[in-house]
């Protein structure tokens, strides 16, 4: 069955948990739950079905008769099993769908990450999941909260989903650099860079010791920002760190914040790049307030001046 409902995102929870208005409804079909692309080649009869759904969507959309039909009426969604050395950039060139409508509808934050299956949309557009998580579905429920939309469920193996689907829509500049520059940012807002990565002297004893992050110097009570988005995997008290927060991410990465004057997040807590989880401090051996910055990749300490970019 198909069912549809357009509402303002204002209403969107109240209309997920008990609209009686009807809405689209994607069943699931196939290995995949939706028929499945073995190959992206036109010989391929299935990735051929699935460019042809993409030719009419764009007819509706863009052609002559745009604003008489309703493109979410035309959704189909296939299912493909990435292949080594596929990124999102090149699925999206084979399939003649933008990256934003792959991005969104496999809720897919940043450009290094694929799903086994990754779901294929034939109408481009951008999908708002009933629940965001990452940085960049907040981001997006909150650039389109005026409404407009249409509430759609996918049913799948995992379950169903239900998304705001824009058709047509793309990533607006913000978002973008959202999803391209996914990597972490300065955890302040203003600071004073006062002891870089590697070997250095030790401000307590004087010998060569080495230092596994940035020191960052600013007035006690400044704002400590999460890096990136990720789950507080530990927050406590050390000797050396004082209060510390340990921060998870995805792919094997570690964010590490010391001398914390004070914590504002918990742990297990999910946190984003806007996160305020602490404040600037000189607990644990400091000798003055800063925040003690570290990242570390598979528990190996990296040099954070050369993966961070600013705000």
């Amino acid at each position: 069955m198909v069912y549809k409902k357009r509402a303002p995102l204002a209403l969107l929870a109240v209309l997920f948990l008990g609209a009686s208005g009807p809405c689209r409804d994607l069943e699931a079909q196939g290995a995949y739950s939706f028929p499945s692309i073995d190959r992206l080649d036109p010989r391929d009869p299935v990735f051929k079905q699935y460019l042809s759904d993409v030719e009419l969507a764009r007819r509706v959309l863009f052609g002559q008769n745009q604003g008489r039909e309703d493109p979410s009426e035309f959704l189909r969604i296939y299912a493909y099993t990435p292949e080594e050395g596929d990124d999102i950039f090149r699925l999206a060139a084979r399939c003649n769908i933008p990256y934003a409508a792959l991005a969104t509808l496999n809720r897919i934050g940043h450009p290094g990450a694929l799903k086994n299956p990754m779901l294929l949309p034939s109408v481009p557009g951008i999908f708002i999941p009933e629940s965001p998580s990452n940085d960049l579905e907040q981001l997006l429920a909150l650039s389109r909260s005026r409404g407009g939309g249409v509430i759609i469920t996918v049913r799948g193996d995992s379950g169903p989903r239900r998304f705001l689907f824009f058709p047509g829509a793309d990533f607006s500049p913000t978002e973008r650099s959202y999803f391209l520059n996914p990597g972490f940012r300065f955890p302040l807002r203003s600071y004073r860079i006062t002891s870089p990565f590697g070997m250095r002297p030790s401000p307590f004893t004087g010998r060569p010791q080495y230092h596994q992050g940035l020191d960052l110097a600013a007035p006690t009570g400044t704002e400590v920002y999460a890096a990136r988005e990720g789950i507080v995997a530990d927050l406590g008290t050390d000797p050396v760190y004082g209060n510390y927060i340990i921060i998870a991410h995805e792919d094997n990465w570690v964010s590490l914040y010391g001398h914390l004057s004070s914590f504002s997040t918990t742990l297990h807590s999910r946190v984003g790049k806007d996160t305020i989880i602490g404040k600037v401090g000189s607990t644990g051996q400091s000798t003055g307030p800063h925040l003690h910055f570290e990242l570390r990749k598979n528990g190996t300490a990296l040099d954070p001046s050369k993966l961070l970019f600013r705000n």
